[in-house]
This record gives structure tokens, C-alpha cells and sequence, in this order.
């Protein structure tokens, strides 16, 4: 096993044995320390005081689930970031994660430029945040309804829920989604979720 002590170490957990191969040979070739792990049970009794560096975890895994490894380590090594990869991801499982300070969220399959850029601010102790490069995404573009969308689809309701609240059908919630998404260039929820959560929230 590398040195773990090593800031750009990356920790692997996926019960997954082929994306934890793929995942280590892809970080090993851009330079990283890496460690997998089939289990969040594996990882957290293996996991020493010194270890620095980022955990990448898939969601659904026998035993404890990613989410509630990331809950144990903001208890135990809060001084390990976590990104979430998951092939199963959805608004809330999205929401929790941001909520408990997970650099990023993935849904599978992702981007390994956008990934490397999330480990990298993993380990340089930076929040979620756009991609380098990207264009700043505010809601200065959004109608005040399109906002009001956005945060009810974000805070996890469904369109018939959103409608509801807002006196509206829920196709035409369909549609001010559609145009909340392409107008902060969200390819789907988690990345919605991702691109709102630093943003100011009206009162």
C-alpha cells in the first residue's frame, strides 16, 4: 500500500472490484497515491489518524452505504473530503451529500477531467464548486418563477409536489425545469444540485 500520509492520496471505496481497478489505474497515471477498498467497513478499519488525501465512494454498497460513510468520517477524519460516484444517484441522495459538505457528487458514467478537478480541490480543501473553465452560473439569468422551480425541484420535490405549492400544472413545471437546466447547463439533477448549492438563497 502507498504511503497514505501523502496529500494526494485518493482512497477508493466501491464493493465494485472493476471500478475500483479502472479508478485506481486511471488516478495512478495522473500522479496520485491510491488505496482501494470493497467496503466502507474495510476502509474505516483500516483508517489510521495520519491518512490525508480524499475518499472517493460509490452510494450502494453491502453494509453501509457511501452516504453513511461520509457521515462516519465527519465524526472520525474530518480532515478527509469525500466525492460520491454512484451509478443509482437521485435528488435526494444528491441533496445529502452537499448537505453533508461532499466536494462533489458523480453519477456514473462521469467525466474524468471533471473528476481529477474535483480531487483536486478535495485536496486543496475547496467546496463544491464549476469546473475550471466554466462559465459563472448564477440564477441572475432565471425568470423569479424559473428560481422558485429550481429550488423546490432541488429541495427534492417532485413536479405534481412543485405544482402544488406553486399553482401550477405540473407540465408546466416539466417545462420551467427544462429551461432552468439549460440555462445553467445541468445535464441532470445531481448536476443541478451542484451548480445551486453555493448559491444564495432568497429570503
Amino acid at each position: 500500500m502507498p504511503e497514505l500520509t501523502h496529500r494526494r492520496s485518493v482512497f477508493i471505496v466501491d464493493d465494485d472490484a472493476s471500478v475500483r481497478d479502472a479508478l485506481s489505474l486511471l488516478l495512478s497515471l495522473r500522479g496520485y497515491a491510491t488505496a482501494v477498498f470493497a467496503s466502507a467497513e474495510g476502509f474505516l478499519g483500516a483508517l489510521q489518524p495520519h491518512w490525508r488525501g480524499c475518499v472517493l465512494t460509490d452510494i450502494r454498497m453491502p453494509g453501509l452505504s457511501g452516504l453513511e460513510l461520509q457521515a462516519a468520517l465527519a465524526r472520525q477524519a474530518p480532515a478527509l473530503p469525500v466525492i460520491i460516484i454512484t451509478g443509482h444517484g437521485d435528488v435526494d441522495a444528491a441533496r445529502q451529500a452537499f448537505k453533508a459538505a461532499a466536494v462533489d457528487f458523480f453519477e456514473k458514467p462521469f467525466d474524468e477531467e471533471l473528476l481529477v478537478q474535483a480531487i483536486e480541490r478535495a485536496l486543496a480543501g475547496l467546496a463544491a464548486a464549476a469546473p475550471a473553465g466554466a462559465p459563472v452560473r448564477t440564477a441572475a439569468a432565471l425568470s423569479p418563477r424559473e428560481r422558485e422551480v429550481m429550488h423546490l425541484v432541488v429541495d427534492g420535490l417532485d413536479n405534481r409536489s412543485v405544482g402544488e405549492r406553486l399553482g401550477i400544472s405540473p407540465r408546466t413545471v416539466e417545462v420551467h425545469k427544462a429551461r432552468v437546466m439549460a440555462k445553467l447547463g445541468a445535464r441532470n439533477l445531481a448536476e443541478l444540485i451542484r451548480i445551486t448549492h453555493a448559491m444564495p438563497r432568497p429570503r
